[in-house]
């Protein structure tokens, strides 16, 4: 629809992986020679971790096009499997050959694709595994893809193995009853969402891609796109292409930073205000008080003490009291609200980062979060998580976005990062549109969004207290109490009647109950309550007692 309107060639913004949009970011650059290396070199596995939506995918695509001639790469996109459909897959897209009577035995499976893969490596072939959402592999098909590994001539392995998955593939490889699997992983990476630079420069780059010969979007839209994403593509995608749209029908030829914000909005269903909104309406509502009292004093009816200065009138950060009649039946609650303090001005975070080293290392960060759920941490006592778990509280470590902090809104240490390249701790209590509170050595400090987004590239720990510990992750073909109590919270959560007969199974239905409130809460949509859907589960529905940020603005 806007193509033409922009001297565009196609959609810039389509979110489907697309290799020719590939923007190699210095980190996603990295994490395609990772990839390339697996592929080149035998060995072990590689192993690709990044948020949804931070470019996995595209380059997987990007590595398929750039595999050497003498290598040969078996895809699974999807192993929600069993471990012979495993087995079977692989074996197809290999493109090898299977009598009937082997289809059906995991053994004939593996013997085959042993005796297929010596004949490559006489030929001087290499066989590649790759797996994308690896995070959704069964502990069944794990154990196979580790037994694989020893299919080995004595100098060199026969198969390398490449998994790419969301976080929770790096938690659920650190089990314990993985620790084979983990020790053989010889190249690690992470895919960090992008910095506010890499945002305005991705987001030119798809547009020159697409055919776009000037700037459509401000370098105002372009903070704001990145404020609003996070700096995960597919947000920052999602965004501008719906910005586009808005800025086709107002017909205007560039996107600015209110066109940005009104198409996030529309993005995330919520309203979003721009940051000098609640100065304004301060200011805006003690003028208006101002003129109602020089009417009032016209009239007569107020002393021309009583009016405020022309100097506290600019000053003014909130709404003026307009002064009652004398006697009136307004005036005593007038005075009352005459008497309630403002809100705190917010501070500045550099300042505050200067002030107290101490109070921003990790011990004593960990010692006010775990404070805000009425634990007491013990220096010297193992580091926080440990005392947490000791608690009854599950840490979730992660790197994420403002939007992911309001979903799980939970209090949350950030680790920011000072302009002297000095690293900071500090315990996020409130979140609010604009503002936010941090806890910094058991002071509360009230801080701009704003501000707080160019020291904080994402990474955080908070904590929650799931029904059982350690947390694991419900999948279909499961049974048992756990499922039982999932599917009754879901049903809850969905509005539906409960019911006495309700199934202990992880069948069908309990998987579209799943992937409801995972699309309701931009969560991966996999079907499977794995931590992060039971911790946004929890969130729903919180216990008593249990430490929340406040969604207000702070200080409201």
């Amino acid at each position: 629809m806007y193509l033409s309107f922009f001297g565009l060639a196609e959609k810039p913004f389509s979110i489907t992986p697309d290799p020719r949009y590939l923007y190699l970011s210095e980190r996603h650059a990295e994490a395609l020679a990772h990839l390339l290396y697996g592929v080149s070199e035998a060995g072990g596995f590689v192993q690709l971790t990044g948020e949804v939506g931070t470019g996995k995918t595209t380059i997987v695509r990007s590595l398929l096009g750039q595999v050497p001639k003498n290598a040969e790469v078996a895809l699974i996109l999807n192993p929600r499997m069993t471990a012979p459909e495993f087995m079977l897959t692989i074996c197809e897209e290999l493109g090898i050959g299977l009598p009937d009577r082997a289809v059906a035995s995991l053994k004939d499976l593996v013997d085959i694709l042993n005796h297929y893969l010596l004949r490559a490596h006489a030929d001087g072939r290499r066989v590649v595994l790759l797996v994308d959402e690896a995070q959704n592999l069964e502990p069944a098909v794990l154990e196979q893809v580790r037994l694989l590994t020893n299919l080995e001539t004595p100098t060199q392995k026969l198969l390398q193995i490449i998994l790419i998955g969301q976080p929770e593939l790096r938690e659920m490889l650190a089990r314990p009853e993985l620790r084979q699997l983990a020790q053989r992983i010889t190249g690690r990476y992470h895919l960090d969402p992008l910095s506010v630079a890499e945002t305005a420069a991705y987001t030119r780059h798809r547009l020159r891609v697409a055919g776009a010969t000037t700037d459509i979007l401000t370098n105002g839209a372009l903070a704001e796109l990145h404020r609003q994403s996070g700096g995960i593509p597919r947000l920052v995608n999602v965004i501008a292409d719906r910005a586009l749209l808005g800025a086709y029908t107002q017909d205007r030829h560039r996107v600015t930073a209110a066109i940005i914000r009104s198409s996030a909005g529309e993005v995330f269903d919520r309203r979003i205000a721009p940051r000098w909104l609640p100065w304004a309406a301060g200011t805006g509502a003690a003028a208006v008080a101002v003129l109602a009292g020089l009417a009032l004093w016209r009239a007569g009816l107020v002393p021309r003490a009583a009016l405020p200065a022309p100097g506290e009138v600019r000053a003014a950060a909130a709404p003026a009291v307009q002064a009652p009649v004398a006697g009136s039946a307004a005036a005593e609650p007038a005075m009352a609200s005459a008497t309630t303090p403002a809100a705190p001005a917010p501070e500045s975070l550099a300042g505050l980062l200067a002030q107290d080293a101490g109070a921003t290392r990790a011990e004593a960060a960990y010692a006010r979060l775990l404070a805000h759920w009425g634990v007491s941490y013990t220096a010297g006592a193992g580091d926080g998580c440990a005392q947490a778990a000791q608690a009854g509280l599950q840490c979730v470590e992660q790197r994420g976005s403002f939007a992911q902090l309001r979903l799980f809104n939970r209090p949350a240490i950030l680790t920011l990062g000072d302009d002297r390249g000095a690293s900071h701790q500090v315990v996020l209590v409130a979140l609010g549109d604009d503002d936010a509170r941090l806890d910094i050595g058991g002071k509360e400090h009230r801080v701009r969004i704003a501000d707080l987004a160019r020291y904080w590239f994402g990474d955080f720990v908070l904590l929650w207290k799931p029904v059982a510990m350690p947390v694991k992750a419900l999948a279909p073909g499961m049974s048992g109490e756990g499922v039982l109590q999932l599917r009754r919270h879901l049903e809850r959560l969905a509005g539906l009647a409960a019911r006495d007969d309700s199934s202990d199974r992880y069948d069908a239905s309990l998987v579209q109950l799943v992937e409801d409130f995972q699309r309701g809460r931009r969560l991966d949509v996999d079907g499977i309550a794995g931590p992060q859907t039971q911790l946004a589960l929890d969130t729903a529905a919180p216990a008593a007692g249990t430490p929340l940020l406040v969604t207000a603005a702070p200080g409201s």
